[in-house]
């Protein structure tokens, strides 16, 4: 193809209608036409970034590894341009740039670029524009991507912390259903007793003074342990043979040798076996009972933490906000990763700490970012720190770790968009930039002090903004 045929296909692509011909000659003087096959790679992963091209005929797509998988990330067709732009400060290739059909481009290599932006004005204005809306387009993509990653953390923890709770309700409810299949033996033979209302008194005011006074999980196991010795002990001396199961539920409920004596004494020797397996029947289904309850709690806790971690009842506008509700509704978020990476948590809470005037979900995210970075920090464990004060002006919450610290060369860079140290598929880096803009957006500050086992960040809010 001659090159005023490469001027005349060149002048009609949209985006250069209304560059003049002369600079568009200028350009395809100094540049190289290739014609590429189907299936090949016109450039890979870490490629020097220093040609400009422009797409005649056919298209290439971008391919990004995800876990060990390649997915395309975007693609360029015939008219399109690409590549090397002036004042761009890409030094390489991201992605693999496979051809996907039989194509043809026209190359122009970024050394003639200083000489293009003299010579050629129009030309090279165009092609700033294409800069600026590929970084913009870019930021929206990272942004979605980076939101993605985050959601699928927050979903595969949410998910985690709530089938701990869900498959105790299931056990538990099965447990239940098959013990109270014994209920009508039992029942049988406590109401074909015959006892006084003393005796019905009695039982009742030992029985249910238990269940009142609950479990007590303050209590040792070895005390426990103790407990239900001698009280098989007691129940084997009277008779009752292998009872360790009867005395395991008994020692829960807080149960000693002195109230099955003051139930025998109460109690006549026909009476008292009954009694002991009815009160074993009660203390076992109001444990069931409890654990269900407590498993149900425990669920409903963490909905309510995802809605006060998320704000969806709530406008986005400025309000008075309580922090402290805002780091435990993110802790309870991130509670699957602390026992993951077997971190510790501490908190020193400023328990007067006063409201301050802002958006709780932006606050949120605020927290989740920066604790999240340090729980990933701390794959082989460590301890975060929470520590909330105040002064006559400010607000002032830090966040510590115990990690490897972040290096002092890059720590000037790390509100930087796009920065990151991860890996790729870990994180986009816009995180502590998206930090940054919701700190600035608060009128408030950050501080960052990091060296090997000790990096905390410092959180400075305006109390009364």
């Amino acid at each position: 193809m001659d090159k005023q045929t490469i001027v005349e296909k060149i002048s009609k692509f949209p985006a250069l209608i209304g560059v003049p011909r002369e600079q568009i000659e200028w350009v395809v003087e100094r540049g190289e036409l290739y014609n590429i096959k189907s299936g090949e790679d016109f450039f890979k992963k870490g490629d020097t970034i220093d040609t400009l091209f422009i797409m005649f005929e056919g298209s290439i797509s971008f391919m990004m590894e995800r876990n060990g998988q390649y997915m395309e990330m975007g693609r360029i067709n015939a008219g399109d341009i690409s590549g090397a732009l002036p004042y761009s400060r890409a030094q390489s290739s991201s992605a693999n740039g496979r051809v996907m059909t039989d194509s043809m481009l026209f190359t122009l290599n970024k050394s003639f670029f200083h000489a293009m932006i003299c010579e050629c004005q129009d030309f090279t204005e165009v092609l700033v524009h294409m800069m600026t809306d590929r970084v913009r387009s870019s930021m929206k993509s990272q942004q979605q991507n980076e939101k993605l990653m985050a959601l699928g953390k927050l979903s595969a923890g949410l998910a985690h912390e709530l089938n701990n709770p869900a498959a105790a309700i299931v056990r538990s409810s099965e447990s239940l259903q098959s013990h109270l299949g014994t209920v009508p033996d039992k029942f049988k033979r406590v109401i074909s007793m015959k006892v006084t209302n003393e005796q019905v008194d009695l039982v009742n005011d030992i029985l249910f003074s238990k269940i009142a006074n609950g479990v007590n999980k303050s209590e040792s196991l070895m005390d426990r342990t103790n407990r239900e010795d001698d009280l098989t002990d007691w129940l084997e001396d009277n008779g009752y043979g292998d009872c360790f199961a009867l005395s395991e539920t008994l020692a829960e409920f807080g149960f000693c040798v002195d109230d099955l004596e003051d139930l025998q004494n109460g109690l006549t020797a026909e009476t008292f076996p009954s009694v002991i397996e009815w009160v074993d029947n009660v203390l076992t289904t109001e444990k069931m009972v409890g654990e269900i309850k407590e498993a149900s709690n425990r669920i409903s806790k963490l909905v309510n933490s995802v809605k006060s971690y998320s704000h969806m009842d709530r406008s986005t506008d400025f309000e008075p906000t309580n922090v402290h509700e805002g780091l435990h509704s993110t802790i309870t978020i991130l509670n699957h990763k602390f026992k993951k990476n077997k971190v510790s948590l501490v908190e020193n809470l400023d328990t007067a700490l006063p409201n301050i005037n802002a958006v709780s979900g932006e606050l949120n995210q605020v927290w989740t970012n920066v604790i999240d970075n340090a729980l990933d920090a701390m794959e082989e464990g460590g301890t975060l720190e929470l520590t909330t004060t105040k002064n006559a002006e400010n607000l002032m919450v830090f966040i510590k770790d115990s990690g490897p610290g972040i290096p002092e060369d890059i720590q000037s860079r790390i509100f930087e968009p796009f920065f990151t140290t991860k890996d790729v598929g870990k994180g986009t880096g816009l995180g502590l930039e998206v930090v940054k803009n919701i700190v600035d957006r608060h009128k408030g500050h950050i501080r960052l002090n990091s060296k090997p086992g000790h990096t905390e960040f410092e959180f400075c809010f305006p109390i009364n903004a």
